[in-house]
């Protein structure tokens, strides 16, 4: 079997690739993992205070979506927040963080700046 390969898209020929400071961030993905310390015996006495204060940030609007990793290492969360900052100081307080239980991945998010190139410039402005 012989692999063709296609001549290059428009995207793959532009001249200069996007300035990624620019792209404005519209959530942050949050990947909580359990540490070491989330053991059988200690986690129940802190999930009873972790689930009310992880439902009252999704009640407040701070996380729109969450959910348990398949594997049962952690959660994920999406937050209604513009920066890491902003992420951090919704999660930081939560109590599996707070006893050293949990630890959070951090990535900012934003719309999809590529799908601008299908639009003409007037329906940029």
């Amino acid at each position: 079997m012989a692999l063709v390969f296609a001549p290059p898209s428009i995207a793959q020929t532009a001249a200069k690739a996007p300035d990624m400071s620019q792209r404005p961030v519209t959530r942050v993905l949050a990947i909580g993992t359990l540490t070491s310390k989330a053991t059988a015996a200690a986690l129940p006495a802190i999930l009873a205070r972790e689930v009310p204060a992880t439902l009252k940030l999704y009640l407040d609007g701070k996380i729109s979506d969450w959910y348990a990793k398949p594997d049962q290492t952690g959660v994920v969360f999406l937050l209604n927040v513009t920066t890491v900052d902003a992420a951090k100081a919704v999660l930081d307080p939560l109590p599996l963080g707070q006893a050293g239980m949990m630890t959070f991945e951090l990535t900012p998010l934003g719309p999809l700046q590529p799908l601008g190139a299908l639009l003409t410039p007037s329906q940029k402005q």
